[in-house]
């Protein structure tokens, strides 16, 4: 095992965690806003996740996952957040 593999062993551990930790502020979090932002954070750490992956397994396919990932949970933030402030999302 090399120190690449120790970095991505801890690298997905860490990320994981994170991942939990985000998921439980989502579900318990008392105002709307700590929800959306347990939600972008939730967005974020699934791209370094994934990243984490594709670097693991080899396959620039997971790559472009995370980039895919990574606008949609841009966009929907901004939606989410868009509709929170000011009641639609479209003027």
């Amino acid at each position: 095992m090399n120190a690449l593999d120790i970095a991505l062993n801890i690298g997905v551990a860490a990320v994981t965690v994170a991942v939990v930790l985000c998921a439980w502020r989502l579900l318990r979090g008392p105002e709307m806003t700590d929800r959306l932002l347990a939600l972008d954070t939730l967005y974020m750490n699934a791209v370094a996740l994934i990243v984490l992956l594709g670097i693991r397994w080899n396959t620039a396919l997971l790559f472009e996952a995370a980039l895919l990932v990574a606008m949609l949970g841009f966009a929907s933030t901004v939606a989410l957040a868009r509709y929170l402030s000011r009641g639609d999302v479209v003027e």
